[in-house]
C-alpha cells in the first residue's frame, strides 16, 4: 500500500527524527526501529509509516534524515575530517601514502566501496522483502546475539594473548613522560611535518587506527553491508569487526563513526531529490522538524558514545536488542 505523503504528521516526524538520530549511532539498528515502532504502536502510525512500500514517502523521509545525522557527525569530528581530507589531498598531490592522515583517508575510501556498491544493488530488494515488522524483530534479536558474541570472542582473544605473550621486564623499558604520545602501531612512522597535537586523544586514536593494515580497514568497512538487513546495526557490525581485528572499544567506535559518515551522508543525499518531488509534497515542514530532531539527537549520541566506549562494552546493547527483538516478535505474532 502506497502511503499518502500528507499523512506524515509533525509528532510522527519529530519522534522518528529523534529515533533516527539515536539508533543510527547506537549499535541497535535505526532501520529496524523505524520498521518496528509504527507496527508496535499500530493505528495511524502503522498506516502512515510503512518503509517497505515500493514508493514510500516514509522511506524517503527517514533516509533524508541521514543528512542531518551525517552533518552532526561532521560537526563533532570536524577536526578529524579536516586532517583526513588534507591527508587525501596531499596523498594525491604527492603520490604517496605515508603519513598517518594519508593512510587513514585511503582506509576510509577503500572501506566505503563495498557497502556503497552493495547498497546500490541490494537496498531496494532487501527493504521491500525484509523491511517488515516480523523480519525486523528477528534480525534485531540476531543483532543482539552478534554483539554479545563479539564481546565474548574479543575477551577470549585478549585472555589468550595475555597468556602467551611473555612479560617485558620493567627495567628494559623507560617510562613515557607525562603527556607523551603513545608509540605508533607497526607500519606507521612518525612524521616531523605532522602538527604538534598528537597529545590529543582523538589524534592518537586516529594514528593507532592508521597503523593497521588496509585489509583490516576494508574488512571492518565491509561489515556495514550487514546493515542492509533491517534490525542489524551498522555501527554494531563495524564495532564488532573492529574488536575482532584487535582494536580497542574506543578506537573501534571512533573508526565506526568515521566510516559511517560518508555512507550515511551519501544515502541521505541520494534521497533528497525524492523529497522535492511527489513523495515529498506537503511534508517539507515535517522534514525540517524531523531533521532538526535527528541532528540534535545524533550529536548527543556520538558525544555520549565516544566517552562510553572508553571504558564500557557492547554487552548492554546486546541485552537490549535481544529483549526488544524477542518481545516485539511475540507481540507481533500474537496480534
Amino acid at each position: 500500500m502506497t502511503v499518502d505523503a500528507h499523512h506524515l504528521t509533525y509528532p510522527e516526524a519529530i519522534v522518528v527524527g529523534l529515533l533516527q538520530g539515536v539508533t543510527e549511532l547506537f549499535p541497535v539498528s535505526s532501520l529496524g526501529h523505524s520498521v518496528l515502532l509504527p507496527a508496535l504502536l499500530g493505528g495511524r502510525w502503522a498506516r502512515d509509516l510503512d518503509v517497505s512500500a515500493p514508493e514510500s514517502p516514509y522511506l524517503a523521509f527517514v533516509v533524508g534524515l541521514h543528512v542531518a545525522t551525517a552533518l552532526a557527525l561532521l560537526l563533532f569530528f570536524w577536526r578529524d575530517w579536516l586532517r583526513i581530507i588534507t591527508g587525501l589531498v596531499t596523498s594525491v598531490r604527492y603520490r604517496r601514502i605515508e603519513r598517518p592522515d594519508e593512510r587513514l583517508a585511503w582506509m576510509i575510501v577503500l572501506a566505503t566501496i563495498p557497502v556503497g556498491v552493495s547498497g546500490l544493488v541490494l537496498e531496494h530488494t532487501f527493504r521491500t522483502v525484509l523491511g517488515r515488522p516480523v523480519p525486523a524483530a528477528i534480525f534485531l534479536t540476531v543483532n543482539g546475539v552478534l554483539l554479545y558474541g563479539f564481546e565474548r570472542l574479543r575477551r577470549g582473544a585478549t585472555t589468550a594473548n595475555a597468556a602467551t605473550v611473555p612479560a617485558v621486564p620493567v627495567a628494559t623499558s623507560a617510562p613515557l613522560a607525562s603527556g607523551a604520545p603513545a608509540p605508533l602501531a607497526a607500519g606507521t612512522a612518525p612524521d616531523p611535518r605532522d602538527p604538534g597535537d598528537i597529545g590529543d586523544p582523538g589524534v592518537a586514536s586516529d594514528r593507532r587506527i592508521a597503523g593497521g593494515s588496509f585489509g583490516r580497514a576494508i574488512l571492518i568497512g565491509t561489515a556495514q553491508v550487514l546493515a542492509l538487513l533491517p534490525g542489524i546495526s551498522r555501527s554494531g557490525a563495524t564495532l564488532g569487526a573492529g574488536l575482532l581485528k584487535g582494536l580497542s572499544h574506543e578506537d573501534a567506535a571512533r573508526f565506526s563513526f568515521l566510516l559511517a559518515t560518508p555512507v550515511i551522508l551519501a544515502a541521505g543525499v541520494l534521497k533528497i531529490p525524492d523529497l522535492f518531488g511527489p513523495l515529498g509534497a506537503g511534508i517539507h515542514g515535517q522534514v525540517l522538524a524531523g531533521s532538526l530532531a535527528a541532528g540534535v539527537a545524533a550529536y548527543g549520541s556520538v558525544r555520549f558514545l565516544t566517552r562510553y566506549f572508553e571504558t564500557r562494552t557492547l554487552t548492554p546493547f546486546a541485552g537490549y536488542c535481544v529483549v526488544v527483538g524477542l518481545g516485539s516478535l511475540v507481540w507481533l505474532l500474537a496480534a
